[in-house]
C-alpha cells in the first residue's frame, strides 16, 4: 500500500510511502480517508504520527494526474480530497504531523489538519498552487487563515512562495524545529506521552478548541461547559481526582 498504518505503545503512524516525493493522487487520497476513519475506531490507537519518511513529507498533488482531469472530474476529486482532509483533521485523539523535506500543496495542508507540527531543520513548507492558475483545495485558503491568520496565509497562498522551517516556526506555521534525523523520534515522544493521558479528556479538550474556532464565543463556551461537566461521569476523571488527593499533582496514570 502506498499509505499504511501502524501502531506501537499506542501511538498509529499514518505512513505515506509513494516514492520519490509522496505525490498525493486518488489512490493515497481514499487510502487517508479509510486510514483516520480506522484511527479513530480502535481503541489501541490513542494519539496519531503522519509522517513521509526520513526524506519528504509530501510534495503536493500529483499534476500529471490532474492534468488529464477536466472540471466534471476536478469537482468530484476535490469533494473527496477535502473529505479524505477533514477526516485527519477529526480524529478524536491527538495527531502530529512528522515533517521532512518537503510539505507544498496537498502536503502542508496534510500538516494542517495535525493538532501539531515537527518540521527537520530542513523542511521547506508552502501553499505554492497559485503557479498552476489554482488555489489550495484540500483546506488550504481556510485552514492556514485560521492557523497563522488571514494576511500571512494570504501571502503565502497568493505568491506561492515556499517557506523553510525557521521562518514557518516563526509565523506559527510549525510548532518546534529540530535536526532532520531526530524528527521522526520527537514526534513520537509527543505522541506516545500523550497515548497515556486520560483518552475521552483529551477528545474533550480538542473537540472543544476546534468545534469553538468555528463559532461564536458564547456557543464555544457552551460546548466546553458541556464536556467538561460530562468528564464527571468517566474513570479517569475519578482516577485523576483520587491520585492527585492522595498522592499528590501529576502522578496520575490512566488506562
Amino acid at each position: 500500500m502506498t499509505v499504511t498504518l501502524e501502531v506501537r505503545d499506542g501511538v498509529g503512524t499514518i505512513l505515506l510511502d509513494r516514492p520519490p516525493m509522496n505525490a498525493l493522487d486518488v489512490a493515497i487520497q481514499d487510502r487517508l480517508r479509510e486510514l483516520a476513519e480506522e484511527a479513530t475506531r480502535r481503541e489501541d490507537v490513542r494519539s496519531v504520527i503522519l509522517y513521509g519518511g526520513e526524506k519528504v513529507f509530501a510534495a503536493g498533488a500529483d499534476i500529471k494526474e490532474m492534468q488529464a482531469m477536466d472540471h466534471t472530474a476536478m469537482v468530484l476529486r476535490s469533494k473527496g480530497l477535502q473529505d479524505a482532509f477533514t477526516a485527519v483533521a477529526r480524529i478524536p485523539k491527538p495527531v502530529v504531523a512528522a515533517v521532512t523535506g518537503y510539505a507544498l500543496g496537498g502536503g502542508c495542508e496534510l500538516a494542517l489538519c495535525a493538532d501539531f507540527r515537527i518540521a527537520a531543520d530542513n523542511a521547506k513548507l508552502g501553499q505554492p498552487e497559485i503557479l498552476l492558475g489554482l488555489i489550495p483545495g484540500a483546506g488550504g485558503t481556510q485552514r492556514l487563515a485560521r492557523l497563522i491568520g488571514p494576511s500571512r496565509a494570504k501571502d503565502l497562498i497568493f505568491t506561492g512562495r515556499m517557506v523553510k522551517a525557521e521562518e514557518a516556526l516563526a509565523l506559527g506555521l510549525v510548532d518546534r524545529v529540530v535536526p532532520a534525523a531526530e524528527v521522526h523520534e520527537q514526534a513520537h515522544a509527543w505522541a506516545a506521552k500523550l497515548a497515556k493521558g486520560p483518552a475521552l479528556a483529551l477528545r474533550a479538550a480538542k473537540e472543544s478548541i476546534d468545534a469553538g474556532l468555528e463559532t461564536d464565543i458564547d456557543t464555544g463556551l457552551t460546548i466546553e461547559r458541556n464536556w467538561f461537566s460530562g468528564l464527571f461521569a468517566t474513570e479517569d476523571r475519578e482516577r485523576g481526582m483520587r491520585s492527585f488527593v492522595e498522592e499528590g499533582p501529576g502522578k496520575a496514570t490512566f488506562g
